[in-house]
């Protein structure tokens, strides 16, 4: 693993280092062999001849002696200087290896455009979103069947290539606000996006086969099959109770409220379509005997029956959020306003008559004057009411009132579930920036909830633009394909041939036959 110190540093950054290094061994080996050709060269040659014992025998001795010593040194630095130029390139090659996104790269990242780097270091950061998200559905379902214990190694290794995927989206998030600034630094960034990246299919991939020992789909699909149909019925009746309660939602907030969950309980009925073919598929290739196939139709139902439970359980988060924050808004509002009246004593004891702090605050005052009669008019949503006393709050607030800290995490908390689940949901279409953006908010959500929030916002806005871009996918009708194509379940875009999504890296995770059409 890669100390956590350089996790975030480019691959390539410490390449120059190793050469200069490699380059002063090498320099020293030749220079020492230098200096010996020159006994070596000119040694004469020595005649066997009997000689009486004497001075001049044991000068011959000597002078044996040391063109036997000379004759072994050429050997022995010719060996180390090939040691030398041996590892120095292995060390090149292992580490320009490690910049590819699916493939070893052909050459060093400083000939790519830095528009291609770009493009590059996007898409890779989507398949390792990808990879990552997949292979923990999937072992998910192996811990139902087998323990906590048993899967443990594989769930250490998917948190250790999240861990990878989370500093590539950080590095990407920086490079997005314009950090660093210099080109040259700038294509260093991507290319350790790609590495990082790059690192978590490798430890992915590296587990697959072991994974799939673990599971054994191809000798023992019965058990799975059963949890998989356990689950799939129990998901059945809460589908429904989940539809149940949208309408109750309906009568209780305005649509805008709402909004977080339309589609979802649809959403999870075209998966749960989808998921009962290919149970039905899985159930009948293995009493066929055949059972690589009976996996891959298994492994597709299991990961549209985890998208139908994401749905579905959003559903019931959103209800409950929505009962809190309806909680929440009188003793906000109370907050906010003991927030302002010390803001309006900070306001008098200062010096000037006008300020931007007197600004701000008749801008709250409106804002709160707004959500009073808005509460009096009815319906409303309260989590916007939060959303907006927080916001309008913040500028002048200095802490007095705790209750806004408790309706910011929650506001904030909303949001960043809101586009998790749309992202997984659809992350056949999402992009780059919108997983980029999640990513920032996941990591700013527990240290600065309005920035979460504003940036999940961002993210989910993002994630539906690039939905509508991508379009539906042309599929038979009825049958959740195109669901499951849109939602990753299926490797697209060709819903007859797509393989199933499995646990793994770049080289493993399409490794199951395609389902038939």
């Amino acid at each position: 693993m890669t100390p956590s110190s350089t996790r975030g540093r480019p691959r390539r950054a410490t390449s120059p280092i190793s050469a200069r290094v490699a380059h002063a061994v090498l320099g020293a080996v030749i220079a020492v062999l230098w200096l010996a050709l020159p006994g070596v060269t000119t040694a004469p040659e020595v005649p066997v001849v009997l000689a009486p014992a004497g001075p001049s025998a044991s000068a011959q001795r000597e002078e044996v002696e040391e063109t036997t010593t000379a004759d072994l040194v050429l050997p022995l630095l010719a060996v180390g200087a090939a040691v030398v130029i041996g590892a120095y390139g292995y060390v090149r090659r292992g580490r320009r290896a490690r910049t590819a996104p699916g493939a070893p790269p052909s050459g060093p990242v400083t000939g790519v455009p830095l528009a291609d780097l770009d493009e590059r270091a996007r898409a890779v950061l989507v398949a390792a979103d990808d990879w990552v998200r997949t292979s923990r559905e999937e072992l998910d379902f192996a811990e139902l069947r087998l323990g906590t214990e048993a899967v443990a190694p594989y769930a250490r290794t998917v948190a250790a290539a999240r861990a990878e995927l989370t500093e590539a989206f950080r590095m990407r998030q920086r490079y997005d606000e314009g950090v660093p600034g210099d080109q040259a630094a700038r294509r260093q960034a991507l290319a350790g996006i790609v590495g990082r990246c790059v690192e978590a299919g490798r430890l992915l991939d590296e587990e697959a086969a072991g994974f799939d020992r673990l599971r054994d789909l191809a000798d023992g699909i019965g058990g799975a099959l059963e949890i998989a149909e356990t689950r799939f019925r129990e998901l059945t009746g809460r589908t429904g109770t989940a539809g149940t309660l949208l309408a109750e939602l309906a009568g209780r907030y305005p649509p805008a409220a709402r909004a977080p969950g339309a589609g979802h309980v649809e959403q999870a009925k075209d998966r749960l379509v989808f998921a009962t073919a290919r149970l039905n598929e899985a159930r009948q290739c293995a009493d066929r005997g055949e059972h690589g196939r009976a996996a891959a139709r298994l492994r597709a139902a299991e990961g549209a029956i985890a998208q139908a439970d994401l749905l579905v359980r959003a559903v019931g988060r959103l209800a409950a959020e929505l009962a809190e924050a309806a909680g929440l808004v009188p003793a906000a509002l109370t907050g906010a306003e003991a927030e302002l009246a010390g803001a309006r004593e900070r306001a008098g004891a200062a010096s000037s008559p006008g300020g931007e702090l007197r600004a701000r605050i008749l801008h709250a005052d409106a804002v709160l004057s707004a959500v009073r009669e808005e509460l009096t008019a009815g319906p409303y949503g309260p989590l916007d009411l939060l959303h907006r006393i927080v916001r309008a709050t913040a500028p002048v607030a200095d802490g007095r009132a705790g209750v806004l800290s408790a309706a910011a995490a929650l506001v904030a908390r909303s949001a960043v579930a809101a586009a998790e689940d749309f992202v997984a949901a659809h992350r056949g279409a999402v992009g780059a920036e919108a997983r980029t953006r999640l990513a920032a908010a996941r990591d700013a959500e527990r240290t600065d909830p309005l920035t979460a929030e504003a940036l999940a916002r961002q993210a989910r806005q993002l994630a539906e633009r690039d939905v509508r871009a991508h379009g539906h996918p042309d599929a038979a009708p009825g049958t959740g394909t195109a669901g499951a194509l849109l939602g990753g379940i299926l490797l697209g875009p060709d819903a007859t041939a797509a393989p199933a999504a499995s646990f793994g890296g770049p080289g493993t995770r399409a490794r199951r036959d395609p389902a038939p059409s």
